[in-house]
């Protein structure tokens, strides 16, 4: 969908590159996370995929057509939602959608959108009146409303309760299960392992990592597998390599003769991976 060719770009009456020299494609069909610290360069990047910030060196094509060249057709192709939603307050919900419904020539169920968000029942209230998290699915359903073919979503589901959120998070699963192609940021590692097919680190305008979560999380994982069991009513913890595993005699010895209580293997997780290619704690990023 997307080819991203050495892309570099600094902001007016700056000198200093925000992103620079990145490269990277996103695959039709797939669910791509972009991640990073505060200040890395995501929005920006984000910003210049959706033809909100120009004048960049590099090139970019969207399906294969120069990105530049594109008029407001563009914007029939794509939905965006950002991390503040942004809407008329002293207006209804279903005021607000049929706002933007006019904008497009294409326009979705905005009846089966709204029931599938839990906003159906609230589509005459003032927005005015919502919680932050009715703002935020009221923005999906806005991101969706003329079928678009890409998607971008900034923090999707950061406000919202887990329930909503696993909503949400199916709406985008069955979006590219039929055909669309995603492009997601989020400091919630646990959604872009659930989604994402790949995701790309970025820190200081460079990619630094992209790859699927399994294969980073191999790469950075151990090779190891640990177990807890009962002795004596105590909890004890061994480790022991997986090469060979399947031969180790005292690992099958404890196996069979203890009462185990967890099994793990060595594997990291992407909050962890996020820590060590960052250098930035989530807890700082939240």
């Amino acid at each position: 969908m997307f080819k991203v060719s050495h892309l570099k770009y600094h902001y007016p009456k700056t000198d200093t590159n925000v992103i620079n020299d990145i490269s990277f494609e996103i695959k039709e069909g797939e669910i791509f996370g972009f991640l990073g610290p505060s200040g890395a360069g995501k929005s920006t990047t984000q910003k210049i995929l959706i033809k909100i910030l120009e004048d960049f060196e590099g090139s970019i094509t969207y399906n294969g057509k120069d990105i530049t060249t594109f008029g407001d057709d563009f914007y029939e192709d794509i939905g965006v939602s950002f991390e503040m939603p942004i809407h008329f307050s002293k207006m209804t919900a279903m005021e607000n959608i049929n706002f933007f419904l006019k904008l497009y020539k294409n326009n979705a169920d905005v009846e089966q959108l709204m029931k599938r968000v839990g906003l159906w029942e609230d589509r005459d209230k003032m927005v005015g009146e919502f919680s932050k998290g009715m703002k935020i699915r009221l923005n999906i359903v806005r991101a969706l409303l003329n079928n678009p073919k890409m998607l971008f979503l900034d923090e999707p589901t950061n406000g919202l309760d887990p329930t909503n959120a696993q909503i949400l998070k199916d709406l985008v699963a069955e979006f590219r299960a039929e055909g669309g192609t995603v492009f997601i940021t989020s400091h919630i590692m646990a959604d872009i392992d659930q989604l994402c097919d790949r995701v790309a680190f970025i820190v200081d305008g460079k990619i630094i990592e992209l790859d699927s979560p399994r294969n980073l999380k191999i790469k950075y994982g151990k090779r190891t597998m640990k177990l807890e069991y009962k002795e004596n009513g105590k909890t004890v913890e061994k480790e022991f390599p997986m090469d060979g595993i399947g031969k180790n005699e005292e690992f099958l010895n404890l196996l069979q003769t203890k009462d185990i209580e967890t099994l793990h293997s060595g594997e990291t997780t992407l909050e962890d991976i996020f820590i060590r290619v960052t250098g930035v704690s989530l807890k700082n990023e939240s």
